[in-house]
C-alpha cells in the first residue's frame, strides 16, 4: 500500500505542469489614462476565462514610460502615442516582436454639461467667455502634445496659451471641466463619452487633427512573459475589440 502511495506521489510531481501555466499570475499593465474604462472591462472579461488576473497602473503615458525606463515593474505597456513606445524600444526595454499598433482616437473640446457656450470652430476659444482651458501637460503628455500641435497648425496656440491650465493627464482634464471651474478642455472622444457632467462642444475633424496611435507591447524585464502574451492575445480578440469600440476607440486591425 505504501509503495502505491509513494508511486502516486512521485507521479504527481513528475507529471504536474510547470511554468506559468501551473499557477495563476497577476499581470501588471501600465496603460494610458484614457484606456481606464475599456481596459478595466477587458480585464474583467479576461479574468472570467483565465486563472490569471490583471492589475492596471493608469496614468500619463510619458510618466509610465519613465517609470519603466527607471526599472519599475510592468509586464505590458499600453501607450497613447508612439514617441513613448519608440523611446523604450530604442533603449531595449521592450520584448522583441511583441509591439503592435492597436487603436486610434479623436480629439474633442468639452465644456460642462450645463454650459451655454457653443463652439462653431476652435477659434471660439479666443472669446472672452472662455477664461480657462484645461489641457494635459502640452510639452509631454500625449493628449496635450496632440492638442497643442493641432492648435498650432490652426494658428491658435500662441493666442490661447495664456488661458491654458496644465493638468496631469486626460482624466484630470475631464475632472477639471466636470467641476464647472474650467470653461473648456481638450480630451479624447472616448473620455468625453464616459462622463455625464460634460458635453462635446467641438469634434476635431479626423482629417485635420493629429494622427493618434495607441501601441502596446510586452516589457522586456517582465517576469511573467507567458501570462503577458496570453493577455496580449486576449486584448486583440474579438471580445476585446468590441469593448474598445464600445468606448469609442477605433480598432486599427
Amino acid at each position: 500500500m505504501k509503495t502505491d502511495f509513494f508511486a502516486s506521489l512521485v507521479s504527481l510531481f513528475l507529471f504536474a505542469p510547470i511554468g506559468s501555466s501551473a499557477h495563476a499570475e497577476e499581470i501588471l499593465v501600465s496603460a494610458a489614462a484614457s484606456l481606464t474604462d475599456a481596459l478595466n472591462e477587458i480585464a474583467r472579461s479576461y479574468g472570467a476565462k483565465s486563472k490569471n488576473t490583471v492589475r492596471s497602473n493608469f496614468g500619463p503615458s510619458n510618466g509610465l514610460a519613465r517609470q519603466i525606463e527607471e526599472g519599475a515593474p510592468a509586464d505590458i505597456f499600453f501607450s497613447a502615442d508612439l514617441p513613448q513606445m519608440d523611446a523604450l524600444d530604442k533603449n531595449g526595454r521592450l520584448e522583441p516582436s511583441t509591439r503592435k499598433n492597436l487603436l486610434s482616437n479623436q480629439l474633442v473640446i468639452i465644456v460642462p454639461a450645463d454650459s451655454k457656450f457653443a463652439l462653431a470652430s476652435p477659434k471660439d476659444l479666443l472669446k472672452a467667455e472662455v477664461k480657462r482651458i484645461a489641457l494635459a501637460e502640452p510639452s509631454s503628455v500625449p493628449v496635450g502634445v496632440y492638442s497643442s500641435k493641432y492648435l498650432a497648425d490652426e494658428g491658435l496656440w500662441d493666442k490661447v496659451k495664456p488661458k491654458i491650465v496644465p493638468v496631469q493627464d486626460v482624466r484630470a482634464t475631464l475632472a477639471a471641466v466636470e467641476s464647472g471651474n474650467i470653461e473648456a478642455g481638450f480630451v479624447y472622444k472616448t473620455d468625453a463619452t464616459v462622463s455625464k457632467k460634460v458635453k462635446i462642444a467641438y469634434e476635431v475633424p479626423l482629417a485635420k487633427g493629429p494622427k493618434i496611435t495607441y501601441p502596446v507591447a510586452i516589457v522586456k524585464e517582465s517576469k511573467r512573459k507567458d501570462a503577458a502574451r496570453d493577455f496580449m492575445n486576449f486584448v486583440q480578440s474579438p471580445t476585446a475589440k468590441d469593448a474598445f469600440r464600445k468606448y469609442g476607440f477605433v480598432v486599427l486591425n
